[in-house]
């Protein structure tokens, strides 16, 4: 007979091996479970949020208030277009106007100071006038006195004081000392002639110079006041108050 120590023994063996069999088969149903989860992942679910879409009244709306704001703006770009425009014009316009006050003023100046010239021309040639009239006067008044001296009478009288055994030859040299005096006041007369006649055309011309440069400050005067007349007409009629424009009707219908 077997003894019970060994019947224990082969009895505790064969329970460790189903024991040890039991705990190698489920490790290897953990393993394919494992490998099959690892070999089929799960696709992730994409979900689409709802596309809002409006209503056609929310459309209409949204495009004609945007055709109105399109409207609005524009009218305000041309409107402040306009005002540009206007306000440059108006600058060009009042610097085009200084430039012409300046070139005015620039002429009248010119034109002051040439009338002065002109004026002190004219005075300096009358005082010449005067003094060629006053030697032409003196001169014709020797002439005369040498024509009276020339005649025979006269110059027997002038040498008659002298003794002489030949007064003829004393005559002689007396007329010809007259003559040639004469001449010679002739000679002058003709060239202060000539002066005079030269200083009253200069005169003439200083006189007409100064006639237009007077009219032409006259009328720049008047051109003047003219300006500034017609520019505090259009200052008081620039501060003067815009009238207001009339409201534009809306373009949406009242309730």
């Amino acid at each position: 007979m077997v003894p019970k120590r060994s019947i224990r023994r082969i009895a505790i063996a064969v329970l460790a091996l189903f024991i040890i069999a039991g705990v190698s088969l489920v490790d290897s149903d953990a393993q394919r479970r494992r490998r099959k989860r690892r070999s089929r992942p799960s696709a992730p679910r994409i979900t689409n949020p709802a596309i809002y879409q409006p209503s056609p009244s929310d459309n209409a709306n949204s495009n004609s208030e945007a055709t109105n704001g399109n409207e609005n703006t524009n009218a305000n770009t041309q409107t402040q277009d306009q005002q540009t425009i206007r306000s440059l014009s108006s600058q060009v316009d009042k610097l085009t106007e200084k430039i012409s006050q300046m070139d005015e003023a620039q002429r009248s100046l010119v034109d002051l100071e040439r009338l002065s010239r002109a004026e002190q021309r004219a005075r300096s040639l009358r005082t010449e006038l005067r003094d060629v009239q006053a030697k032409e006067s003196d001169l014709q008044a020797r002439a005369e006195d040498l024509e009276y001296a020339l005649k025979p009478e006269n110059i027997e009288r002038s040498i008659a004081g002298y003794g002489t055994t030949h007064p003829e030859e004393l005559r002689e040299q007396r007329r010809k000392q007259l003559e040639s005096e004469k001449e010679r006041v002739r000679k002058q007369l003709a060239q202060l002639g000539a002066s005079r006649t030269q200083l009253e055309q200069a005169i003439a011309s200083a006189d007409v110079e100064v006639e237009r440069l007077h009219k032409r400050l006259d009328a720049a005067d008047a051109a003047a006041i003219q300006n500034n007349k017609t520019n505090a007409q259009a200052t008081e009629d620039t501060m003067r108050p815009a009238p207001r424009p009339s409201p534009s009707p809306s373009p949406y219908p009242m309730p």
